[in-house]
Formats: structure tokens, C-alpha cells, sequence
């Protein structure tokens, strides 16, 4: 067993000592796709959620892959069983198009797709201690739906938040929110849990989706259109989602305090989710 585990192509091993061809097209073009959720008792979390997703970014990027949803999972189990006990795991899977010399066209038809993967412990945010967020303007390009390897976008925002002192930057378009560098966002609002529809500016993520299914189940009314900067600023709760840190509260944006005032709402949804993921991931 490895504390850090590293998977290619069916390869297993350390995750500091494995090696990816230098023409694998996720090197030169991002050109790929992936997933990450957490597992507890070495059950990932959501799996078939991903799975899910996978195969729509897989059809939507036109990449071959022929993995089955048993054998993907059998492969990712294999990843999770060869790592060192810990409470949490964080699971991440990629896809890319292949091994093939440098060329922007699809490589012919017999380049096979790559499934790169690994785990290492991970420690869940305290849900108890709210994000600070800055603010920038969404530069992506409009299939953000898909959850591709194209991702230096997110990683500059991600910098700009870090070196703010801040835990995430939220998107706009505009007036328009869109979502977070790497989560979603959510407002709740006179009673209301509001988030952005699914279309190609947000990726469709896995808690989102759980969010909202959770407030049905405790009678809070959803609704799934845009909503502005104005908006998220005066927002009475501001929720961030991911599969990392399921749903944390957001405190600041710039540095102007905003939410705290639905906490009651906003435990209860917190509450859910975290019961969800415990009995959902126990052994």
C-alpha cells in the first residue's frame, strides 16, 4: 500500500514515482477530460453521479472511450484498495485522447483513450468555518459545462483568491454569476435556495445537484435561473458546493461581509448533506 497512489493505463503504483508518456495529448492540448469526489471506508462517494457526467463530458469532447462503467469503477476501486488507510480519500480520475505525436486534429482511429488516476488522503473543510470569496470576471470559454483539462482560467483565479487571503473567486459574466473557479454557487434568498441553470456557462456539479435535492426534501423552494452580482451580494446566505468540500458558508466577497442571515437554513442543508456523505460512504 502507498499513502499516495498513482494509476495509468492499468499500472499501479507510488504516486511520485509513476510516468506519463510525453504524448499523451493531455500534455500538449489539455485535451481531456475528469472527475474527483472523496471517499470514506474506500467508498467513493456519488460514483454513478460522476460516471454520469464522465460519459456526457466523453460525448460532448467526442473522445472514444470504450471503458465500460463496471470496469471504470473496478479500475478506480483498484486505486482506492491499494492506499493507505485514512479517514477520507480524494479520488481523481482523467481521460485524455491518447498518446499520439503532436498534431491538433484526432489522432487516427486506433490511438486508444488514457485513464489516468489518484488518490491521497484528504481532510474535509470544517463546515463550521465560512469561505471568503473575491470576485472577477468569467474569461472562460462557453463549454463550461464540460469538464475538461482546460482549466488556466480557473487556475489564475484560484491565484488571484489565494493571494487575497481568500478561499475562492466567484465568477460573472457581466452582471451575470456564473459560478466559482472550481465549485458552484448557490444563494438562498427569502426562503428560496436560487442557483444558476445548467447550461454551458456552469459545469453541472454533482453537489449542486444534491443541493437541490436536499431542500425539496426539507421543503425548501428551489429555483434554477441566473441571478446577478447585486443579487449574490444581498443574498440572505451565500453556499458554495464541491466535491471536496461539500457545502461551506461564504462570509466576505471583496472583503464586504455578506449572509448570515438564514443560518437555520443553511444548517439544515449543511446537516443533510453531511449525513448524506457519511451514510452514504459508510462501511
Amino acid at each position: 500500500m502507498w499513502k499516495n497512489v498513482g494509476y495509468y493505463n492499468g499500472e499501479i503504483g507510488a504516486l511520485e514515482e509513476m510516468k506519463v508518456p510525453m504524448g499523451d495529448r493531455a500534455l500538449y492540448f489539455g485535451d481531456g477530460i475528469y472527475e474527483a469526489t472523496c471517499a470514506a471506508n474506500r467508498i467513493p462517494f456519488a460514483i454513478e453521479d460522476h460516471l454520469d457526467r464522465m460519459y456526457n463530458s466523453l460525448r460532448l469532447m467526442e473522445i472514444p472511450f470504450q471503458m465500460d462503467r463496471s470496469q471504470v469503477r473496478a479500475e478506480l476501486q483498484k486505486v482506492l484498495d491499494a492506499a493507505e488507510d485514512a479517514p477520507i480519500h480524494f479520488l481523481y480520475w482523467q481521460i485524455s485522447r491518447g498518446v499520439a505525436p503532436r498534431n491538433h486534429v484526432f489522432p487516427e482511429a486506433e490511438v486508444k483513450p488514457t485513464l489516468m488516476a489518484y488518490v491521497r488522503p484528504h481532510t474535509m473543510k470544517p463546515l463550521e468555518k465560512p469561505y471568503k470569496l473575491i470576485s472577477m470576471e468569467d474569461i472562460r470559454f462557453r463549454l463550461c459545462n464540460i469538464k475538461t483539462l482546460n482549466l488556466i482560467p480557473s487556475v489564475l483565479a484560484n491565484q488571484r483568491a489565494a493571494e487575497a487571503g481568500c478561499d475562492e473567486a466567484v465568477l460573472h459574466r457581466g452582471s451575470r454569476v456564473t459560478e466559482c473557479a472550481h465549485s458552484n454557487i448557490s444563494i438562498l434568498k427569502d426562503g428560496v435556495l436560487r442557483t444558476a441553470p445548467t447550461d454551458e456557462l456552469i459545469l453541472p456539479g454533482i453537489t449542486r445537484k444534491h443541493l437541490l435535492a436536499l431542500a425539496k426534501e426539507h421543503d425548501i423552494p428551489t429555483l434554477e435561473e441566473p441571478f446577478s452580482m447585486v443579487e449574490l451580494m444581498n443574498a440572505d446566505e451565500i453556499i458554495v458546493t464541491s466535491s471536496s468540500a461539500l457545502c461551506m458558508q461564504v462570509e466576505s466577497i471583496d472583503h464586504i461581509p455578506v449572509g448570515g442571515k438564514d443560518q437555520t437554513r443553511l444548517k439544515i442543508l449543511q446537516n443533510a448533506y453531511l449525513e448524506k456523505f457519511q451514510r452514504e460512504t459508510a462501511g
